[in-house]
Order: structure tokens, then sequence, then C-alpha cells
């Protein structure tokens, strides 16, 4: 798929380079808010990943409640968890990522990937960004 077949697809636009937490992944993303925080307890953004684009893996704290939700739109990509298989998302597929749980997502090799991530509201959240997903993990996936 040619990156204007993908942007056909990618329903809620690719938004602006994810400068603000590039350091956090491996590769270009791309973050088109849709949600105000300022407005809404609810955060949504649309994240659009590169091929072979990912981030690290990461936790989303929360003393209750909390986590994230994934809702893939286009191309197609991956979720693991620690010490889990990698699952293969493609658009209609939504993960639910409880709170406190290692995890990270991102493109395959081939293809461009875009899913709407969605802050599940809870108490004491935060995030935390860890290591990187190295790339023998990453290129042992199939």
């Amino acid at each position: 798929m040619t990156k204007e077949e993908f942007n056909n697809k990618n329903l809620f636009g690719l938004g602006e380079p994810n400068d603000a937490y590039k350091k956090y992944f491996t590769g270009n993303s791309y973050l088109n808010p849709l949600t105000d925080n300022n407005k809404c307890k609810v955060f949504m953004a649309n994240v659009t990943f590169e091929p072979s684009c990912r981030n690290n893996w990461h936790i989303h704290h929360a003393s209750k409640d909390g986590g994230q939700i994934l809702i893939c739109i286009a191309g197609s990509g991956w979720y693991q968890e620690w010490g889990k298989d990698a699952i293969s998302l493609n658009p209609g597929d939504v993960i639910f990522i409880p709170a406190n749980v290692k995890h990270w997502h991102g493109a395959k090799r081939d293809s461009w990937f875009s899913h709407i991530a969605v802050e599940v509201p809870g108490e004491e959240t935060s995030n935390e960004w860890l290591e990187q997903v190295t790339d023998e993990e990453y290129n042992a996936l199939v």
C-alpha cells in the first residue's frame, strides 16, 4: 500500500509529526488529537506509524481504572504485552490494555498503521516509558 492509498483509508488524518514523543519511538510517527484535554476527560488521538515504526515498551499506570484502548483504523500493525506473543492488528480490531500492563504497539515492516488511542480515565494515572523494542525482537515477528 502506498502512502497515498493509506492516507485515503486513514479516516482521521495523518496529523503532525509526533516530535514531543519522538524519543519513545523507533521510526517516525504522527499525532492527530481528536479531543481537547481542557474540554474532555477522555483523551483520544489518531496515531499513525510509518512502516517499521513502533513505540517503546511502556506502562499506563493507575491506582484505579485507567489503561488504554486502541481502535485500529488503517494499515496493519502489532500489539504485544510483556511475556506474551505479539498480536497482529488490522482495521476494525479493538485492543483494551488494562492499567499497569507493560506493552508496545506499532506498524508492521511493510505497512503504514493507524489507530485511535483512547486514554481510559482513572485515578493517579501516569505513563512510564521504558526500553526500546529491539530490532531482534521486532524482526522476529512474522
